[in-house]
C-alpha cells in the first residue's frame, strides 16, 4: 500500500468526512477510495504517536459499514475492546486530533465521553461490552425508544466469561440488538480456545468453496449428470458447513447469527448489517478480519500484526525508531526462565499477552509448561489454584490493571486455601498514554488486604531477579511480584540489610525516614539528597516486601522523627497506610506523612507528566519533607510509647496525610 501523511493533498475522500452523514452519501468507488485513504491517515499518524494501529486496520470496512447503515450518536456503537476504535474517531469529526493521539490534551486511544457524542462507554478490559449492551438495549426498550445498540466484540473478548452471562441474558430479553463478533483470530495474541477453534472453522479459507467451484465448472460440461451431481455435492456442502458452524450454538441460546461475512467487503458486511437491525430481536453478525490488513508490515508480523507500537515507528518497515533498551518485562522473562530451568513444578499462566508479559520466552523453552487462558483473568488465577493443589507452582503474568478482575478469586480461591500461586504484575503504576483503565495503581491498595498474602516491590533489576525468587520459594501463600513499564533503571545497591529491608542511605543524624516504594525509589534518593542540603538527617530504606510490614521497618522508624513514604500506586489504603498501623500497632508515636497517587481517574499523558501534576517529583517532595521536618518540635530519639485511653485504646494514631 501507498502510505502518505494524511494531508489534504493525498486525503481527497478524507477531507468530506466531517461526521457519519457524509459516508451515507459516498459512492462506492469513492469508499473504496476512502477506505484506502484512511488507512493510509493510520499509519502516519500512528507512527509518530505510537497506538493500536493492526486492530483498526483490521476493521475500516466494518466501522464503514456500520456507519452507512445505522445513525450514531442515536443508534449506540460500543467497541470491546476500544482500541478499535480509531476508524470510528475519524468518521465522527475527530481527524485533527490524531496529531496529539495519546499524548496530554489529544485523543484519548480508548472512545472518550468527553471527546465526542458518538462515544459512549470509555472501556478498554475486555468482555464488557455486552454486559453494557443487555443493559442499554433494555433500558431503550423500557422507554419505548425506537434506537439501536450495536456492540462490537474481537473474537479474543468471547474468550471472556463476561460475554457468555451476557449473551445468556440478552437471549432472554429478545430486545433489539446487533452484536458483530469481529473475528480475526487474535486478542493481543493469537485466540487460544475451544471457541476460537470452532470460529476458525469459518473463518473464510476459501478452500472447500474453491474445491466446489472446481466441480462445478467441470460437472457444468457433462451432459446429463453434470448439473444434478453439482446439486448433490451443493447440498453435501451445506450440511457440512451447519456442522461445523457456531450458528447451532448460538441459536440454541435463542440469538439469531449471520455469517460468517467477508470483513473487508464492505457492500457484504453492510447486507448483513442492514439485515440484523430490521430482524427486532438479538442478532449475532460474526464478520471476518484480517488484523493489520491493507499495510504489509503489520500483515507480515507474525507476533501481534503490529497490535500495539508504544512509540515512532518507520513507516516502511514497520520498526520502532528508537533504540531497544532492556524493560522489566525482558528481566521478568530471563530469571523465569533460569528458575524453570532449575524447578520443574513452575509452570506459567497467560490471559492471551504471552508477548508482552514475558511469558512467551518460557513457551518457547517449554511449550508444555505454559498455558494461555485467553482473556480470562479470573480463570487464570482459579486455574492456577488448581495447578498448585496438584503440586505445582504457577507464575501468572498480567498487567497490573487486569488482576483487578480477579480479587475474588486470589482471595478466596487462592488464599484461603493458602496455596503457592505467584501473581507477576507489569506496567504497575501509573503507566502514561492509555490512560485511567490501564494505570496498573491499585492493586497495592485492593490486595493489601487479602490474608497471608505477602506483595514485593522491586525497585531494579536486581531486586526483581532476586524478590522473583523468594516469591516462587514461598510454599504457603500467594505471593505478588509488581514493577512498571518501560526500561529498567541502574541498580541502586544498598548499603545494608536489615531483615528484608534494604538501607540504601543514612547518616547520622536520625530525622527523616524515607521509605521508597518499589519504582520511587530512585526519587526518594533524590528527595533525599535535596533535604539533606537544608541540613537535615535522612535515611532511605526499601523495604523490598511491602506487604505485610516488616518488623524491621517500624523498628527504623522508632529511630527518627519523622517517617515519609513514597508509592507508585493508590495512597488511600495503601502500603503508606500500612506503615502507620504497623506503627500504632507497636504503640509508636511518629509522626508520618504517606505520598502516592490520588485515588482518582487520572488522564492519559506520559508518566512523567502526570506524576508532576500529582507534585510527585523529586523537587516538590523535598519542599513538602523539608517543611514537614522542620515544623517539628525537638523531640526524644526514643520511641513514645502512647497511654492507653479509658476503653483501652491508645489515645492517638501516628499521624498521615
Amino acid at each position: 500500500m501507498s502510505v502518505d501523511d494524511g494531508s489534504a493533498e493525498h486525503g481527497r475522500m478524507l477531507t468530506r468526512v466531517q461526521g457519519p452523514q457524509d459516508v451515507k452519501r459516498m459512492s462506492d468507488e469513492e469508499l473504496t477510495l476512502l477506505a484506502a485513504e484512511i488507512r493510509d491517515f493510520l499509519v502516519a499518524k500512528v507512527s509518530r504517536t505510537g497506538g493500536h494501529l493492526g486492530p483498526n486496520l483490521g476493521v475500516v470496512e466494518l466501522t464503514l459499514a456500520m456507519h452507512r447503515v445505522f445513525d450514531s450518536p442515536r443508534d449506540r456503537f460500543l467497541f470491546d475492546t476500544g482500541h478499535q476504535s480509531y476508524v470510528h474517531k475519524i468518521l465522527t469529526g475527530r481527524q485533527e486530533g490524531f496529531d496529539q493521539l495519546r499524548q496530554r490534551d489529544g485523543l484519548s486511544g480508548y472512545p472518550s465521553q468527553a471527546e465526542s457524542e458518538h462515544d459512549l462507554i470509555e472501556n478498554s478490559h475486555a468482555s464488557t461490552a455486552l454486559s453494557y449492551a443487555d443493559g442499554l438495549a433494555k433500558a431503550y426498550a423500557l422507554r419505548g425508544e425506537q434506537r439501536s445498540v450495536v456492540a462490537v466484540v474481537g473474537d479474543g473478548a468471547l474468550t471472556g466469561g463476561m460475554c457468555w452471562e451476557a449473551l445468556n441474558n440478552i437471549a432472554t430479553s429478545g430486545n433489539p440488538l446487533v452484536i458483530v463478533v469481529n473475528d480475526n483470530g487474535r486478542s493481543y495474541d493469537p485466540t487460544i480456545g475451544g471457541l476460537a477453534e470452532h470460529l476458525s472453522t469459518l473463518r473464510l479459507n476459501p478452500g472447500y468453496e474453491k474445491i466446489l467451484d472446481t466441480v462445478k465448472d467441470a460437472l457444468g460440461s457433462t451432459p446429463l449428470v453434470g448439473k444434478p451431481m453439482y446439486e448433490v455435492l451443493h447440498a453435501v456442502k451445506k450440511g457440512v458447513k451447519d456442522a461445523v458452524a457456531p450458528q447451532a450454538m448460538f441459536e440454541d441460546l435463542g440469538i439469531k447469527y449471520v455469517g460468517a461475512v467477508d470483513g473487508h467487503d464492505r457492500d457484504a458486511v453492510e447486507v448483513a448489517l442492514r439485515a440484523a437491525k430490521n430482524f427486532g430481536a438479538p442478532v449475532i453478525v460474526h464478520v471476518v478480519t484480517r488484523k493489520g490488513y491493507g499495510y504489509r508490515p503489520a500483515e507480515d508480523d507474525k507476533a501481534d500484526c503490529l497490535h500495539g507500537p508504544g512509540s515512532a515507528f518507520d513507516v516502511e518497515t514497520g520498526k520502532l525508531l528508537a533504540a531497544p533498551s532492556v524493560k522489566w518485562t525482558h528481566i521478568f522473562a530471563d530469571e523465569l526462565v533460569k528458575i524453570a530451568d532449575e524447578r520443574t513444578d513452575v509452570v506459567g499462566i497467560t490471559a492471551a499477552m504471552a508477548e508482552p508479559t514475558g511469558i512467551a520466552k518460557l513457551a518457547a523453552k517449554y511449550p508444555e509448561r505454559v498455558y494461555d487462558v485467553g482473556i480470562a483473568e479470573q480463570h487464570a488465577a482459579t486455574s492456577a489454584a488448581g495447578l498448585a493443589l496438584g503440586g505445582l507452582h504457577p507464575v501468572v503474568a498480567v498487567y497490573a490493571t487486569f488482576l483487578n478482575r480477579a480479587f475474588d478469586q486470589v482471595l478466596l480461591d487462592v488464599a484461603m486455601h493458602k496455596l503457592p500461586v505467584t501473581f507477576v504484575l507489569d506496567r504497575a503504576g501509573i503507566t502514561g498514554p492509555d490512560g485511567p483503565s490501564h494505570y496498573g495503581m491499585w492493586d497495592m491498595s485492593v490486595f493489601g488486604v487479602v490474608p497471608g498474602l505477602r506483595l514485593a516491590a522491586p525497585r531494579d533489576a536486581t531486586t526483581l531477579r532476586e524478590e522473583l525468587r523468594e516469591a516462587v520459594a514461598v510454599d504457603d501463600a500467594p505471593t505478588i511480584v509488581r514493577f512498571p513499564t518501560g526500561s529498567v533503571a541502574a541498580d541502586l545497591p544498598a548499603l545494608r540489610r536489615t531483615g528484608p529491608v534494604d538501607v540504601l542511605a543514612e547518616s547520622e543524624r536520625k530525622d527523616v525516614l524515607l521509605v521508597g516504594i518499589g519504582s520511587f525509589v530512585p526519587l526518594a534518593m533524590d528527595v533525599a539528597a535535596r533535604v539533606a542540603e537544608h541540613g537535615y538527617g535522612v535515611t532511605v530504606v526499601d523495604p523490598r516486601w511491602v506487604r505485610p510490614v516488616p518488623a524491621e521497618l517500624v523498628d527504623l522508624a522508632a529511630e527518627h522523627r519523622l517517617v515519609v513514604s513514597l508509592e507508585d500506586g493508590v495512597v488511600n489504603g495503601g502500603v503508606g497506610t500500612a506503615i502507620a498501623q504497623a506503627m500504632r500497632d507497636a504503640d509508636l508515636d511518629v509522626p508520618m506523612r504517606n505520598l502516592g497517587i490520588p485515588a482518582q481517574f487520572h488522564p492519559h499523558g506520559t508518566r512523567a507528566q502526570i506524576l508532576a501534576d500529582l507534585g510527585l517529583t523529586g523537587q516538590q517532595v523535598a519542599r513538602d519533607v523539608t517543611g514537614w521536618v522542620s515544623g517539628l518540635n525537638e523531640r526524644s530519639l526514643a520511641p513514645v510509647r502512647l497511654p492507653l485511653g479509658n476503653n483501652g485504646d491508645r489515645a492517638q494514631p501516628a499521624r498521615q496525610n
